[in-house]
């Protein structure tokens, strides 16, 4: 799962203060939080919690001249560090020695879930403002997207109210019932040591550089097309990985709503398969779909309900030559 780890990017420019009057308005609160995640600076810990998953982090973000920085550390189970500058991500893993270059998939990570480009989350959920709340110590503002149809989760979003800072998002289904959940258990807004930025663990030649990232491509250049996009949900990248020598490689397209997204890969199938390999399965709040096509495996995967999975897996097909 850790290219599900998500890339921030931010132009200098951004760098300025978002404090102002809290709106009225749920799409200007949106456009709030999605400013406060990447303009601000802040440290803390959060909770992540996925049915029976429950997971503590500490994050450090901080804005400069130079650009966007983060550090986000998992503080249960094996130890991990991601290291964010600009557009680079690492991943480290000091039990195995390995540190992962990864490359953004569309998915968004707490607290920064809503996009710059928010505007047309409005088609897809219906917006509006809820209560005021108290979350980790900073009076909230709750606003709701209601999903339109049954190929999203529903979202609760409490963000600070006067710097926007979102302090706890919630994924719901359409009963209710909570998918997954992330909650600030303490945080600071403002000025932040950059200590905390700092890499906790040495490196040295003993350790694996493994670098995850593909070759963009055009959808043209995929070899595989999409019959029926999903509706609300439009084809944001494609990307080629060489599985290794003699293995073919891997053709991975990322499907997004602008909040939810979707990736589905294909990639050569063994001779093989382990049982249950075509079952649908959950991770967390994510669930797969995996089907047989042409000697191909096609995994589809994503924060939404199966039914949106195993579509977007169905939807697949080789391309005319």
């Amino acid at each position: 799962m850790k290219r599900l780890f998500v890339v921030f990017c931010l132009g200098v420019t951004l760098a300025m203060p978002v404090l102002a009057e809290a709106p009225d308005d749920p799409l200007a609160w949106l456009g709030r939080i999605a400013a406060a995640s990447k303009q601000l600076n802040y440290s803390g810990t959060f909770i992540y919690q996925a049915g029976q998953q429950l997971e503590t982090s500490r994050i450090a973000h901080l804005v400069d001249a130079t650009g966007e920085y983060e550090r986000l550390e998992v503080l249960d189970g094996s130890p991990r560090e991601v290291i964010r500058a600009n557009g680079a991500v690492r991943c480290v893993l000091p039990e195995q020695k390995t540190v992962i270059i990864d490359e953004p998939d569309g998915r968004r990570a707490f607290p920064a879930k809503i996009p710059v480009s928010y505007a047309g989350l409005a088609q897809n959920y219906r917006i509006r403002k809820g209560e005021t709340a108290r979350v980790a110590g900073y009076e909230s503002q709750l606003i709701v997207l209601d999903p339109r149809d049954e190929l999203r989760y529903g979202h609760m979003l409490w963000a600070e109210r006067q710097s926007g800072l979102l302090l706890k998002a919630r994924m719901v289904n359409e009963r209710g019932e909570i998918i997954e959940q992330f909650t600030f258990s303490e945080v600071r807004i403002g000025d932040i040591d950059r200590e905390a930025l700092s890499p906790r663990y040495r490196k040295d030649e003993s350790w694996h550089l493994v670098d995850t990232r593909g070759n963009a491509v055009s959808p043209q250049e995929a070899g595989w097309v999409l019959k029926d996009v999903l509706p609300g949900f439009t084809l944001g990248a494609v990307f080629k990985r060489s599985l290794g020598e003699g293995r073919g490689e891997v053709v991975h397209m990322v499907l997004s709503d602008g909040l939810a997204t979707i990736s589905v890969f294909v990639e050569p199938m063994g001779t093989q398969e382990p049982p249950g390999t075509f079952s649908p399965a959950r991770a967390g709040a994510i669930n797969i779909y995996k089907r047989p096509l042409n000697g191909h495996l096609v995994t589809a995967l994503g924060e939404v309900p199966l039914r949106a999975v195993q579509r977007a897996s169905e939807a697949v097909e080789a391309a005319a030559r």
